[in-house]
């Protein structure tokens, strides 16, 4: 395939060019004339498994031929002169390990770190392993590193680094992945030194950036047919671009300084690197254009000689777009229309991003047309319905089951995933709404006879949903056991077979714990909460990609295998700082002088590999850019790379780059505009402000003493609970609201009250204990609300002993009932206390935990005691004769106690009935209607049926429009 070389065989393909096309071109044009057999006799080594495929699919394309030997870098065992492989430990082994070293590390001396980060600490301890062995840097170099400020950090890492060499040197201990990889390399280049193989070997697609891929690429460059391909290789860089990237510590963020670095491993200038093919660049104007606008950040002085003769621009730019959306929402849905039309004009088209959520956007956008594009990433497994269900399952083991938890699992797809799955979601609705409607704070306090469900669905409820938490530590294997019986036994449900390990998604999850499972027999002790966490690990570290016939043409790319990919229109979305590139991950162990001093990775790394991802994809033969300006209401930062080509064009108007950047925004507000009429609807007119007249009939006969201030200020809350039958619904989760705290301090006045007039502070605040422990559950509130009885107690105290000498309590949370029979009307009431004095006469209190109403506020809206005063001198309390009432009085037990005395010497018992009377009589009127929020206190003041009023389409400003209701 190649004549001899004195020196090592290094090629580029061009920036923008399709490099598995190139590549295969390449080759077939080495082999022409060759025989068929010569063909595969060739290795290819590539460096992922998806580019392997569309290399495998391009040769396929030239009809009848012998396919060279595809190999990955992960299967470099099957080159001659490969030493046979090692068994070689599991990344999750290897966190275990170094997670119960940790562990004793940390017991040992306690001020290391908390004892519940072992398990983090080991995931990024093993994570500096790796680097260590793909760099082939030891540990003791790095504890060799010259510190001259011995900080107590560095002392603590160094703790940690020792461990890690212990470790290493154990003869336990197996190597992992790179480890063995860099000892397979090693084996490699002895063999290959002794005795090189003569069939070609070709290394592509690798750009060099990690040690071991280096020492291989430069191994396979030397041998006598061997030859490595660089992709996206700068051809328009001159000389002084190259001397100017320097060391790592300056230029590792550029796009091509890790060709640079490898080309200095061989002893090879930038000039003597050749094309693989004599195809250039897609567009050679844009490659120059970025080229310049990629200079290293110290020499874009540069701009200013080279850019005004750069020349070229509007070509450059002519297939270019930028779209600078208001949302990510506006950016997802304008990617999709072009995915869409791009797709319809007969294109393969790509969306390149590293962000995730935008692409989850994108997809989720292209259902609207039914379209499902091909996702290179796929879905993480722990996002999956089976990952989601056995980290829900896993998650009962480490803490009583709560309403919210028991819910959302019983409502999981893949619960009672065989037979009656009708039934079972009946069944959790019933149980759902009887938990909210008795607002328990725990399903364990669910009374099940009460329940309409069925016994054996309650059975199995109680035997597989109700898991015991287990404090204990247990074997990872004898954990991955329980989580399996228990997942499968809620995935069966009563009768039949889940769905659990169905489909590709639960296959995958299968797979992912075997290894837990096959765990040695109590190896790894570990809490339910560690369990957890390592479940999550192997969860994470796996992807479902969906079979379900997606859309050959339209293709979403991460930044890895877009590097390898072509596509006829290429989209670079999420271009923001902290997406590309991405924030670099923070280094607990060492900075980046420390880094470099050792020889390990800078985390500059990242963005120069993202800075060679940008170049390489932007130079496609038709590029849109696009990014959000605002992210969660807050001003975004462009992505540098971005920033240096628009600062670049802008800064160029006598040579056109100026017109040239805003004709590029111009096809990007058009795609915007397009995306923004997609979404548009006509206007609906808002609905009026409501004010229902029902019938006579229909409207109520009876209310409570409290619901009175609500049919004066809010009549429509007044008709939608007692005309319409609407009722809230309490929330799943219950919390220490304002309505607990007043039933808890209800029941502790009253135990306290009975006391007499013994009661002291000591005897008040025992009470108060007893009942917060008996009826609040959350400890934070317990202790709270105790603190804020105890800081009244002295006031309440003194206050109680001053009206035991004038009277004392006859009756404690006592029923009202007034009737009336013009109009027909029953008005119902609690007293929470009545009280009779010395003289023979009442007095009424009631409790309040907040603010009590003013006189003012009695007068007008407020009229709880002025009409229990009326009840109880008319109508009498029950077994209490009816009789003059002297006081009546709120007592207010907030942050500042006061007692609000109600104004009863203003009007008379029989004026304040006649008043309310007339009151009902005008709701009695049909063409009375209940208006909303006729008269509330606060204009910010929620009320529970605002929503079905459709408040906020209509404000406090507008008329009410009165409507017939039959």
């Amino acid at each position: 395939m190649f004549d001899p070389s004195p020196t090592p065989r290094l090629f580029g393909v061009p920036l923008g060019v399709d490099f598995p096309e190139a590549l295969v071109r390449g080759i077939l044009t080495r082999m022409a004339g060759a025989a068929p057999e010569d063909l595969a006799r060739v290795i290819l080594v590539v460096n992922t498994r998806r580019m392997a495929r569309r290399v495998t699919g391009l040769f396929a394309d030239q009809g009848a031929l012998l396919l060279p030997r595809i190999l990955t870098v992960a299967d470099l065992h099957f080159l001659p002169g490969a030493p046979l492989p090692e068994k070689v430990a599991t990344p999750l082994r290897r966190r275990l390990e170094l997670a119960r070293l940790i562990s004793g590390l940390i017991r040992s001396d306690p001020s290391l770190a908390p004892a519940e980060t072992a398990l983090d600490l080991a995931d990024s301890l093993a994570a500096l392993i790796d680097e260590m062995h793909g760099e082939g840097v030891s540990t003791q170099a790095i504890l060799d590193l010259d510190v001259s400020d011995q900080s107590g950090h560095w002392e603590r890492t160094k703790r940690f680094i020792t461990l890690a060499e212990h470790y290493l040197a154990s003869v336990e201990t197996l190597p992992d992945g790179e480890a063995a990889q860099r000892e397979l390399v090693a084996g490699l280049t002895t063999n290959w030194a002794a005795s090189p193989p003569t069939r070609p070997i070709l290394l592509a697609g690798s750009t060099g950036s990690r040690g071991t891929t280096a020492w291989l690429m430069e191994a396979v460059s030397k041998l006598p047919q061997g030859a490595v391909i660089l992709p996206g290789y700068d051809f328009d860089a001159p000389n002084e671009m190259w001397q100017q990237l320097g060391s790592a510590l300056t230029g590792e963020d550029h796009p091509q300084y890790r060709f640079l670095k490898l080309m200095r491993r061989l002893d090879i200038l930038p000039t003597d690197l050749k094309p693989w093919t004599p195809q250039g660049s897609a567009v050679p104007e844009r490659a120059r254009l970025v080229s310049l606008a990629m200079r290293p950040a110290p020499f874009t002085d540069a701009w200013l000689d080279e850019g005004p003769a750069l020349g070229g621009l509007e070509a450059a730019t002519r297939n270019m777009t930028l779209i600078e959306a208001q949302s990510p929402r506006d950016e997802a849905s304008a990617i999709a229309l072009c995915l869409k039309s791009g797709a319809e004009a007969g294109k393969t088209v790509a969306l390149i991003t590293p962000d995730r959520m935008l692409t989850r956007q994108v997809t989720a956008a292209l259902d609207r047309w039914v379209i499902k594009p091909d996702d290179s990433a796929g879905m993480p497994l722990h996002l999956s319905p089976p990952g989601r269900f056995l980290r829900q399952v896993a998650e009962l083991f480490h803490q009583p089951i709560k309403n919210e938890t028991l819910i959302a699992l019983l409502k999981h797809p893949l619960t009672h995933s065989g037979q009656d799955r009708g039934p079972h979601l009946r069944f959790t609705r019933d149980l759902e709404l009887f938990i909210r409607r008795k607002g328990l704070f725990s399903p364990t306090q669910v009374e099940w006879g009460r329940v309409e469900t069925d016994p054996e669905w309650e059975e199995w409820v109680k035997t597989s949903v109700f898991v015991p938490e287990v404090s204990s530590t247990l074997p990872v294997s004898d954990w991955a056991q329980t989580l399996v019986r228990f997942a499968e036994a809620i995935s069966s449900g009563t009768a039949g077979e889940g769905e659990l390990w169905k489909e590709a998604a639960g296959r995958a999850a299968r797979d992912t714990i075997t290894p837990l499972l096959e765990m040695g027999a109590g190896e790894f002790e570990l809490t339910a909460r560690e369990f957890l966490s390592v479940l999550d690990l192997v969860l994470r570290g796996s992807t479902v990609r969906d079979r379900d016939a997606p859309d050959g043409r339209i293709m979403i790319w991460g930044t890895l295998e877009a590097r390898v990919q072509g596509a006829d229109l290429v989209i670079l979305g999420g271009l923001n700082e902290g997406s590309w590139p991405e924030a670099p991950a923070p280094d607990p162990w060492l900075n980046r002088v420390l880094r470099d001093q050792a020889g390990l990775l800078l985390p500059e790394r990242r963005i120069g590999l993202s800075a060679h991802d940008w170049q390489q994809a932007i130079n496609a033969p038709e590029v849109i850019l696009t990014r959000a300006t605002k992210s969660d209401e807050s001003e975004t930062v462009p992505s540098r790379w971005l920033n240096r080509l628009t600062n670049l064009l802008a800064g160029l108007p006598e040579a056109g780059g100026t017109d040239a950047l805003n004709r590029m925004r111009a096809r990007g507000k058009t795609w915007l505009a397009q995306a923004t009429a997609l979404d548009h609807a006509d206007p609906v007119p808002p609905n009026p402000r409501p004010s229902p007249r029902p019938p006579s009939a229909a409207r109520p006969k009876s209310l409570s003493v409290t619901e009175i201030k609500r049919l004066i200020r809010d009549p429509y809350a007044i008709y939608a609970k007692h005309v319409l039958r609407l009722r809230p619904l309490d929330p799943l989760v219950t919390e220490p609201d304002a309505l607990l705290r007043g039933t808890v301090i209800h029941s502790v006045l009253e135990r306290a009250v009975e006391t007499g007039s013994a009661l002291s502070v000591d005897d008040f605040l025992t009470v108060v204990r007893e009942v917060i422990e008996a009826e609040v559950p959350w400890p934070i509130a317990r202790r709270l609300w105790f603190a804020r009885m105890q800081a009244v107690a002295d006031w309440f105290v003194s206050q109680e002993q001053a009206r035991q000498t004038t009277g004392s309590h006859v009756a404690l949370e006592k029923r009202l009932i007034a009737k009336s029979q013009d109009p027909e009307f029953q008005l119902r009431g609690v007293a929470d206390r009545i009280d009779r004095l010395d003289n023979g006469s009442y007095r009424l209190l009631d409790y309040k935990t907040g603010t009590p109403p003013s006189k003012k506020e009695q007068a007008h809206f407020d009229k709880q005691l002025l009409l229990e005063t009326a009840m109880v001198t008319l109508f009498g309390a029950g077994a209490l004769d009816k009789g003059p009432v002297s006081d009546a009085r709120f007592i207010g037990l907030g942050r500042s106690p006061v007692e609000v005395p109600a104004p009863i010497a203003d009007q008379t018992p029989e004026e304040v009935w006649a008043e309310f009377l007339g009151l009902i009589r005008a709701y009695e009127d049909e063409n009375q209607g209940f208006t909303s929020r006729r008269a509330v206190q606060k204009e910010a003041e929620a009320g529970d049926y605002d929503q079905l009023a459709r408040f906020g389409e209509w404000d406090h400003s507008a008329d009410a429009v009165p409507r017939e209701v039959r």
